[in-house]
Formats: C-alpha cells, sequence, structure tokens
C-alpha cells in the first residue's frame, strides 16, 4: 500500500473514530425523557425532580413514606405533567423490582436514574454502632445497586441510559463524627467510578455527585447520637451558612447539566475542590487539620449511643437566627413534617 492510500485509510478510520464519538456524544448530550430519583420526597431528591420536570423529562419518585411522597406529587405536579409516586425501600430488592417493572410499565422505559436515598448519622464514633453501619450501609451502597441491577437489562439493550449515583464530599475526603456515612460514601465513590468504567463501552454514563453541604432543610431528619443538642446545632448552623452550605436549586441544576453531559464526576460547590485535592495530594496534613476539627466538635456523652432526630434536638443554638436558611429550606423541600 502505498503512502497515500496509508493516509487515505488513515484519515478515513479517523473519520469513522469521530462520527462515532459524536453520535455518542450527543445521545449523552440528548435531555433525559424518563427519570426515576430515589428518595425523591424531599430535599435535594425533590429538587432534582423538580429540575427534571422543568426540562420537560416525565419523572417518577420514590420514598419509604407514602404520606410524604403524595405531598411531595402534589407539590410536584402543578401545571406540569403528573409526577408518578411508588412507595419503596430501595434497600428491599424485591420492592425495588416492583417498582423498576411500575415505572417501565407507566413510561415504557427508563433512560435515567438518580441514586439518591440516604441517611445521616452524626456523633462521635464511639457512640456509633453495628446497626448504624449497616444502616448506611444498605442506605447509599445495597439501594443504589438494587436499583441499578433492575435497570440495567433495558439500557444495555436500547445501548443507551444514564446513571446519576449521589455520594458526598464524605466520600472524598473523612469527616469526623459522621463515620457510618462517610464509610458508606466511599463504597458508593468506588463503586460507582468503576461502573463507569465497565459500562463505558455499552453507550451508558455513570455520574458520581459528591455535593459538600446543600441547603434542603434536612437536619431536623438526621439522626444524632451522643451530646445531640449539640451535635445538631453544630451540623445544622454549617447547613445553614451561606459560604459553607449551597442552595439546593442550584445544586439541582448542577447535578442535572453534569448528568446529561455525562460527565464522570461532579463535587460541588467549587471550594469543595480544594480539600478532595489537598487529600490526594496530602492526606497526613488534611487528617491533622481534621483531628483539630474533631476537638472543636461535642465531646461523646449525652444520650450516648441512642438515637434522637434533630427533631428532637432543638436548643438555643438551633433554631435561631443562624438556620434561618435552613428554616426556610425545609418549608420549600417538604422537610417539615416529622418522619415517622
Amino acid at each position: 500500500m502505498s503512502a497515500r492510500e496509508l493516509a487515505l485509510a488513515g484519515a478515513a478510520a479517523l473519520g469513522v473514530a469521530a462520527g462515532f464519538a459524536a453520535g455518542r456524544s450527543a445521545r449523552r448530550r440528548a435531555p433525559s425523557r424518563t427519570v426515576l430519583v430515589t428518595g425523591g420526597s424531599r430535599g435535594l431528591g425533590l429538587r432534582l425532580a423538580c429540575e427534571y420536570l422543568a426540562r420537560d423529562a416525565r419523572v417518577a419518585i420514590c420514598a419509604r413514606d407514602a404520606t410524604e411522597l403524595e405531598r411531595a406529587k402534589a407539590l410536584l405536579d402543578g401545571d406540569r405533567r403528573p409526577v408518578l409516586a411508588v412507595p419503596c425501600d430501595v434497600g428491599e430488592p424485591e420492592q425495588v423490582a416492583e417498582l423498576v417493572a411500575m415505572v417501565e410499565q407507566h413510561f415504557g422505559w427508563l433512560d435515567t436514574i438518580v441514586n439518591n436515598a440516604g441517611v445521616i448519622q452524626v456523633g462521635p464514633a464511639q457512640h456509633m454502632t453495628p446497626a448504624d453501619y449497616a444502616l448506611s450501609w444498605r442506605a447509599h451502597l445495597l439501594g443504589p445497586l438494587h436499583v441499578t441491577a433492575a435497570v440495567l437489562p433495558g439500557m444495555r439493550e436500547r445501548g443507551a441510559g444514564r446513571i446519576v449515583n449521589v455520594s458526598s464530599i464524605a466520600g472524598l475526603v473523612p469527616v469526623p463524627h459522621m463515620l457510618p456515612y462517610t464509610a458508606s460514601k466511599f463504597a458508593l465513590v468506588g463503586w460507582s467510578d468503576g461502573l463507569r468504567a465497565e459500562l463505558a463501552g455499552a453507550g451508558i454514563s455513570v455520574t458520581t455527585v459528591c455535593p459538600a453541604l446543600v441547603r434542603t432543610g434536612s437536619p431536623r431528619h438526621a439522626e444524632f447520637k451522643g451530646r445531640h443538642r449539640e451535635e445538631y446545632a453544630w451540623f445544622s448552623i454549617g447547613d445553614s451558612l451561606p459560604l459553607l452550605s449551597m442552595d439546593a436549586g442550584r445544586a439541582a441544576r448542577r447535578i442535572v447539566r453534569a448528568a446529561e453531559r455525562g460527565r464522570a464526576r461532579l463535587v460541588l460547590p467549587a471550594a469543595a475542590r480544594l480539600p478532595v485535592a489537598l487529600y490526594g495530594l496530602w492526606p497526613e496534613l488534611l487528617v491533622r487539620a481534621l483531628g483539630a476539627v474533631d476537638r472543636l466538635l461535642p465531646a461523646p456523652g449525652g444520650v450516648g449511643a441512642e438515637t434522637r432526630k434533630g427533631s428532637e434536638s432543638a436548643s438555643a443554638w438551633s433554631p435561631s437566627w443562624l438556620t434561618a436558611l435552613n428554616e426556610r429550606a425545609a418549608a420549600e423541600n417538604n422537610e417539615l413534617a416529622r418522619p415517622a
């Protein structure tokens, strides 16, 4: 083969590859049409459902609490197309199979799933029990695993789909007084990144989302141990301050854009990328700094290993003017009613 023929063959191969990449990129950038959001009854999940509806997608939400789901459905329906709301505990594979079958029967197919359901436990490590770790593991790893396993066959058959796994900054940097949450979110990040690698050739994108504090109003539903009023105070205040936390609506918009562009990972807000980079480069330095933070947090004691909801942990510090933004977010994001 002459040099000219080799050049033409090379150009043709590059053209085919470019066409394939462009087609794949276009498929990934196409808007989502059918979406399932787990943990969609309140907080960030509710805002994600709202954002997908604003983009004219057909949306299903699930959560464990049927009453919360009905309130969320009423909030989301409005003048838009109706939302499908299905009670489901994503930690139960049988319930997940029924959920996905119902959603696919209703919509015909699912092209996007958002694994957002989760739990939060706050308190010193010595008050955390194996049951706390099991609960976080069930919510943050087994839940996404069950939902993804139920949806993947259809996505593989169509050669297209999006999987969005909502982890946390605590899945990239260890956070004191949140060890069950941190351990399970680290596991979710590893699984999500590995899943993206294995599905790279199947036309299915996997986006791992690692937000820092997002103002959703969710601290009242979190679980606190030890000196639970003090733990709730620092956690809810941090979740309210503008310089430390991010508006839930803005976070939802960023997440949906990242998913539709097929991004591998989204860390938000931008300031959260600094501790992530420091932990990657100088883990000992950052862990030492986190140790100093830990010494400022409440000492063990109080109710010990017993659990109190945030809604049971009010003090002079929280709710207060310091948590005003969080209280407003709770009203906007279906967080006000006490959990069952």
